[in-house]
């Protein structure tokens, strides 16, 4: 009788152990626990996760991550590596992909497509090969279109947060998630292919996912993607981030010219014009475009002696960048390569020169309100005034009527310019115009100087409206009262002058002009013994026209 109960006994864990799947023992090793810590060394979280390729990707949970600067990984047979940088990352369904420094790890297999309702999955939390809990899949909903959201009937141990469901195959079909109630009879696992799709791309280094977690982010795989990365990268990260992020890049992609480029600009931004001579070098050598590498060469070389003149690196030199932009316009003969010539040749203060190329550039591509006005500052500096002219014309006729606020700072230029050559009553149209667009932005500057720009004009209404509004926005500024009464005495309103020149007395009682204006209006009105009292006290306060003015007037 023994015998026979041990035998059925034996019988019954052969049957258990045949039940359990044979590719358990394997996978098991493909399962880690993953451990993540804050600046201070403390632990954050910890969470389930397993191997998708022999290079050391991996698949667990995000929320370990959130404000993590440091994680690792602690293999099956207690092995700890260390986490090497994100790979991916989605809050909503708490999954996150990863790489890990690993020499070789052993991956499990991702089912290539959802299961369907009413299969067994089997979960494989960390280190267990004997009891593997198992379950029918109750139900599968759709996520991101193509993936497949599982509802099970199994008894999950708490500890298998993130841990793999394989389905019979050995293949896995889903992460473990966080139970939503601790009660609840059923259990869910979000697609492991959906995981596993998660990759960077050039706008990833700007999700809020990943920006949540400290730990370094791996630059796209695509090179493309990856320079959109640098250059998001470069307004976005501290200098540190930044120079980190392109060292990743030289090192992924060590035949792309653009990463040894940017390194360049870094070398030269930190004085370093030997470290930007040698990657611009290198650029040139592996570069499948020597043009783009000539121009940046041409534009570095420019920036650092017109704008960094110290410390001094004496093969930077004007010609040095003027050469570099002639051999990139050999090797390809694009407007913009010709444009950065004509800033050399300005900066050498060889104005036609500059201007022949403005010239041929205005009948390409490039023709625009910015071409002309870098011509017209070229006529400017070699004081062609009526070129200047006539090509701040061609800038104001690149935009219609009604003028847009773009049109606005060439108008300014040109209402200047006008009133420097005379040309007042067309000055004070530009004015008007300026106006009417930057009305909210205008001050009593503005007024005052079109005020000027209306007395050349002989428009004295609106000179004295624009001083009365210059006066409105600054009512402490006793040039304007002055200057008001002297366009008001021009035009013989003595009454008016004697109350502004009031006015300026009461503002600076030690400011000549008030009592000059004063007393002129005084003695034009017949009052000659009150404006010769005021015309000396303008004297005694300086005014050197107040002596002139007594002999004429006061006697």
């Amino acid at each position: 009788m023994k015998r026979f109960f041990l035998f059925y006994l034996l019988s019954l864990l052969s049957l258990a152990v045949a039940a359990q799947p044979s590719w358990v023992k394997k996978a098991s090793k493909s399962v880690f626990t993953l451990k993540t810590f804050d600046a201070e060394g403390t632990l954050l979280g910890s969470a389930n996760g397993f191997f998708t390729s022999e290079q050391g990707d991996a698949l667990s949970s995000f929320a370990p991550f959130r404000g993590a600067v440091r994680g690792v990984v602690i293999d099956a047979s207690g092995k700890e590596y260390p986490v090497a940088c994100m790979l991916g990352a989605n809050e909503t369904y708490d999954v996150a992909k990863f790489r890990v420094d690993v020499k070789k790890a052993q991956p499990l297999t991702i089912a290539p497509q959802k299961q369907p309702q009413g299969v067994m999955a089997w979960l494989l939390p960390y280190r267990e090969v004997k009891k593997v809990p198992e379950g029918q899949i109750r139900q599968v909903e759709t996520i991101a279109d193509e993936y497949g959201y599982y509802t099970l009937a199994m008894s999950m141990p708490e500890s298998a947060v993130s841990a793999p469901l394989l389905n019979e195959a050995g293949e896995v079909i889903g992460l473990m998630q966080q139970p939503f109630d601790a009660n609840d009879s059923l259990c869910y696992a979000v697609s492991a292919r959906f995981a596993d799709s998660l990759k960077m791309t050039g706008l990833s280094i700007n999700d809020p996912a990943l920006r949540a977690t400290h730990i370094k982010k791996a630059l796209p795989a695509d090179e493309a993607q990856a320079l959109l990365t640098l250059y998001v990268g470069s307004s976005t990260l501290d200098s540190l981030g930044y120079v980190e992020l392109v060292e990743d890049f030289v090192k992924q992609f060590p035949n792309s010219q653009e990463g040894y480029v940017y390194r360049a600009q870094l070398a030269a931004n930190a004085n370093d014009y030997a470290g930007a001579d040698a990657d611009l070098a290198q650029a040139l050598k592996v570069g499948s475009k020597p043009d783009e590498v000539h121009f940046s060469y041409s534009r570095m070389v420019y920036q650092k002696v017109l704008y960094r003149k110290e410390p001094a690196y004496e093969p930077w030199t004007l010609d040095k960048a003027m050469n570099e932009a002639r051999e990139a316009y050999a090797i390809n003969p694009l407007p913009a390569y010709r444009q950065q010539q004509a800033y050399i040749l300005y900066a050498q203060q060889k104005y036609d020169d500059a201007s022949a190329i403005y010239e041929q550039l205005f009948s390409t591509p490039l023709r625009s309100a910015e071409l002309f006005y870098e011509a017209s500052r070229c006529r400017e500096m070699a004081r062609d005034t009526l070129g200047q002219l006539a090509l701040l014309d061609s800038v104001v006729a690149t935009f219609s009527k009604p003028y847009l606020k773009e049109a606005a700072p060439y108008i300014l230029v040109r209402a200047q310019l006008r009133q420097q050559m005379g040309k007042y009553r067309d000055a004070v149209n530009d004015y008007n115009d300026y106006e009417q667009l930057m009305k909210t932005q205008v001050n009593d500057n503005f007024y005052y100087v079109r005020h000027q720009a209306e007395v050349g004009g002989r428009l004295f209404q609106q000179a004295l409206n624009d001083l009365n509004t210059a006066i409105t926005m600054n009512p402490q500024y006793e040039l304007y009262y002055a200057e008001k009464a002297s366009l008001e005495l021009r035009v013989g309103l003595y009454d008016d002058v004697i109350a502004t020149a009031n006015q300026c007395i009461a503002l600076a009682p030690a400011y000549s002009d008030g009592y000059l204006f004063l007393g002129l209006a005084q003695c034009m009105k017949g009052q000659k013994a009150e404006g010769a009292k005021n015309l000396q006290k303008a004297r005694e306060l300086g005014d050197e026209q107040a002596e002139a003015l007594i002999e004429k007037y006061a006697k």
